[in-house]
């Protein structure tokens, strides 16, 4: 039987897309009472000039899971600020609307913004109806690019699960400058609820690639950082930093 649109909290294209808001990646384990979330990625060239930005390449992974095995808290909000050496360019990328994917599958918002598309990638979430074993479902991941305004960038995350259930979610995100000692970018995602929070991810992959120049960074002093946290319906927050080592040169 067909259920209603599943509640995914895409934490994997949340943390994704506020990473790549600042151009960076590594690899750290968050752990706040029985919730554990793990994510790292990779960038190439990890060589970039001190003084100038450079386009980059970004991969992300991640999973997320509870320590005693029981279902996981929807996701509703995260929050990261990122580097003041790296930053996102969205001048020049095609743009889409969220309403061009709203409850489409993967295959019309491919074919609804093909050129606003900046990032591809998996991801499975678990879901949990009441008196029913939990099972797992499937969807590829796409990042749109939303354009710029009034000094604030947005990206679109769109995910689409088939079946057994069947519902697609958008998460959007806000990415704005902000002068905070090291940190120069903060990111805001809001999760939307869709039928009840039935669904958690589990794990996810996402990758940015560096021919559009959407993502940009500078290594002028061997590292770039980034701080942020998840806030979870049942009232968990996680927070953490990440320490990006890179080569600066010439």
């Amino acid at each position: 039987m067909r259920r209603s649109p599943v509640r995914v909290g895409i934490v994997a294209a949340l943390l994704l897309a506020v990473l790549a808001a600042s151009a960076m990646a590594s690899s750290t384990k968050v752990i706040f009472g029985d919730i554990e979330v793990v994510f790292g990625g990779d960038i190439k060239p990890k060589a970039l000039p001190k003084n100038k930005l450079a386009p980059i390449a970004l991969g992300v992974h991640g999973s997320i899971r509870t320590l005693d095995g029981k279902h996981l808290p929807a996701l509703e909000e995260a929050v990261v600020e990122t580097d003041k050496n790296g930053t996102i360019e969205p001048k020049g990328v095609p743009t889409c609307t969220s309403g061009k994917l709203q409850a489409t599958t993967t295959s019309n918002a491919e074919k609804a913004c093909k050129p606003a598309i900046v990032g591809e990638g998996t991801t499975t979430a678990e879901v949990e109806f009441s008196e029913q074993k939990p099972f797992d479902v499937n969807s590829k991941l796409l990042a749109f690019n939303g354009g710029k305004k009034g000094g604030t960038t947005t990206i679109f995350i769109h995910a689409f699960f088939s079946s057994p259930v069947n519902g697609a979610i958008v998460t959007t995100v806000k990415i704005s400058k902000e002068h905070n000692g090291r940190y120069g970018t903060k990111s805001i995602a809001s999760i939307p609820k869709i039928a009840g929070g039935f669904g958690s991810v589990k794990s996810f992959n996402l990758s940015f690639n560096k021919h559009l120049g959407y993502l940009l960074a500078k290594c002028p002093d061997g590292h770039l950082n980034a701080k942020g946290a998840a806030i979870f319906s049942d009232g968990s927050k996680l927070a953490g930093t990440v320490i990006v080592p890179c080569t600066p040169k010439s």
